[in-house]
């Protein structure tokens, strides 16, 4: 062979090698779908044809009109009791008819969409919540995880077939997260087999710390909804008062997690007090439009200013476009003083490097 001919085989070899290089450390597809700050949205339906009705597609309207860029939308499946180990459809579980009619419209509207599963207690005679679910033998604990592992596996072809952008393993699940990180680890790495986006958890505010799988997902998930003040009439620089040691605390745990964070909730009602426990339902408060508003003015100011800080998705905004208005005090903006509040802070640019799936 030629001496030329070798070099330029030689030159063609270290081309090839180079690009294969380039493109296994720098190609990432899903880049494209993160580039944005997440200004984002709960939407939620408790009907099993809900999101595919004409009046759901106008609050998605409504709502793409605020400004919001993403979308989290939610499906239920249901546990009797914290104890009682069966995961379960009912005939209120949005079908999959109608969640792929939401995801399909979000995303024609602009929105991009991370898919939330939730799992909820039936039976709330005996107390207990979500986070307070368990077991007390290992073995109904791998009982519990095979059933929980088919649940989000299911929603997470769905969530494949729709390109949907983000995918939650689990939400506020915070007995089962602390417990058995390691099956958590096992659910995440056979959702990355299925599904090919971006892929979180959303911790309650009072057991983040607690987590020990952060590692495997590419957001750090945390329902903001941590109290505030005791005050039922809280004053702007009140709640930023408020906020302060919790932003500390979580500046600290950033930098040694070092992974961005969202808020995959966040919100209050509009309700005197709804900033002394934000995640309660305030039902026999006096109705409060402003305290609501001034709440989504702070929140959005102190975190958006954050480098490590990628979005928030407030909780929730209701498939009726007619729902909330002014004589409402339940968590949802909607036709209400928040609402303006949102499209002012979302019209603006808020730049952030780009973040790539874990490996």
């Amino acid at each position: 062979m030629r001496q030329g001919n070798k070099t330029f085989i030689f030159l063609l070899a270290g081309i090839f090698i180079l690009a294969w290089i380039s493109f296994k450390f720098f190609y990432h597809p899903q880049e494209k779908n993160i580039l944005e700050f997440q200004k984002g949205m709960g939407y939620v339906a408790w009907a099993k044809d809900r999101y595919s009705a004409e009046e759901s597609d106008a609050s998605l309207e409504a709502l793409a009109a605020t400004g919001t860029k993403y979308v989290s939308i939610v499906v239920i499946w249901y546990q009797t009791t914290c104890w009682s180990g069966d995961i379960q459809r009912l005939d209120i579980t949005a079908s999959d008819e109608s969640l792929r009619h939401a995801i399909k419209k979000a995303h024609q509207l602009g929105m991009k969409v991370m898919l939330k599963p939730h799992l909820d207690i039936l039976d709330e005679s005996e107390g207990g919540w979500r986070g307070e679910i368990g077991c007390v033998k290992e073995e109904d604990w791998s009982k519990w995880f095979e059933k929980y592992t088919d649940y989000i596996l299911y929603y997470a072809k769905i969530a494949q077939e729709e390109k949907v952008e983000l995918y939650c393993v689990g939400t506020e699940l915070s007995t089962a997260a602390i417990v058995k990180p390691e099956s958590w680890r096992e659910i995440i790495k056979k959702v990355r087999g299925i599904y090919k986006g971006f892929v979180l958890y959303a911790a309650h505010w009072d057991s983040y710390m607690d987590v020990r799988f952060w590692d495997a997902v590419d957001f750090v998930g945390i329902n903001a909804y941590f109290p505030l003040t005791e005050s039922l009439f809280p004053t702007e620089d009140e709640l930023r008062a408020g906020w302060s040691k919790w932003v500390t605390e979580l500046e600290e745990f950033q930098a040694q997690i070092k992974k961005p964070i969202i808020f995959p909730e966040c919100g209050c009602n509009s309700a005197d007090g709804a900033a002394t426990r934000p995640w309660e339902h305030l039902a026999r408060r006096e109705v409060n439009l402003e305290l609501q508003q001034r709440f989504y003015k702070v929140l959005m100011e102190i975190f958006f200013e954050k480098q490590w800080f990628y979005g928030l998705y407030w909780w929730y905004w209701g498939t009726n476009p007619k729902m909330g208005g002014e004589f409402n005090r339940s968590f949802t903006p909607q036709n209400k003083p928040a609402a303006n509040m949102l499209t002012e802070w979302y019209s603006k640019n808020i730049p952030r490097p780009a973040v790539f799936i874990a490996e």
